[in-house]
């Protein structure tokens, strides 16, 4: 019912597809184009997209890839960039190599080995933890900051004299 058809709607970007290698093409050397570009056939050499990448379920590549986005429903033996952009490797996908890229979706059952770099992300995951935790903890000391006064002339100092001292 509610939640269960999937969403299928194609992102703008590759509905322009600009360049197609089809099944059962092969391309033994180098490939370059400036438009977004789909590969169904084989690709022997080094990739360069200005555009989305699009690696179709009987599509392979053997080489270094390089694209704005890539969308990989295939097999690619190589290293991906895609600096700027996302890889999104489907559930019959397959990479061997290393990923460079600003955001990764890998699905259930795609074959990822090697490893991934984000770029682009201002904070680790670990730094942005720690400011919540300093913030949680930041929370929790002004609902006890009457307790702390009450508790001042105990220890003989303010709280503002030992936050100076930190």
């Amino acid at each position: 019912m509610f939640g269960s058809r999937k969403d299928n709607s194609v992102d703008p970007a590759l509905e322009q597809v600009g360049t197609i290698i089809g099944p059962g093409a092969v391309l033994d050397g180098p490939l370059t184009t400036k438009d977004s570009t789909r590969i169904d056939g084989t690709v022997k050499g080094n990739v360069t997209i200005s555009g989305a990448l699009i690696v179709g379920g009987e599509g392979k590549i053997i080489g270094t890839v390089s694209a704005v986005n890539a969308y990989i429903a295939g097999e690619v033996t190589g290293n991906i960039s895609a600096p700027a952009g996302k890889v999104e490797i489907s559930d019959t996908g397959k990479v061997i190599g290393d990923v460079t890229c600003k955001g990764i979706i890998i699905d259930e059952n795609a074959v990822f080995q090697g490893k991934c770099d984000m770029v682009g992300v201002e904070k680790s995951s670990a730094e942005i933890a720690k400011e919540r935790a300093a913030s949680d903890k930041e929370g929790s000391s002004e609902n006890k900051e009457g307790e702390s006064k009450d508790n001042e002339s105990k220890d003989g100092e303010s709280k503002e004299n030992t936050e100076e001292k930190k």
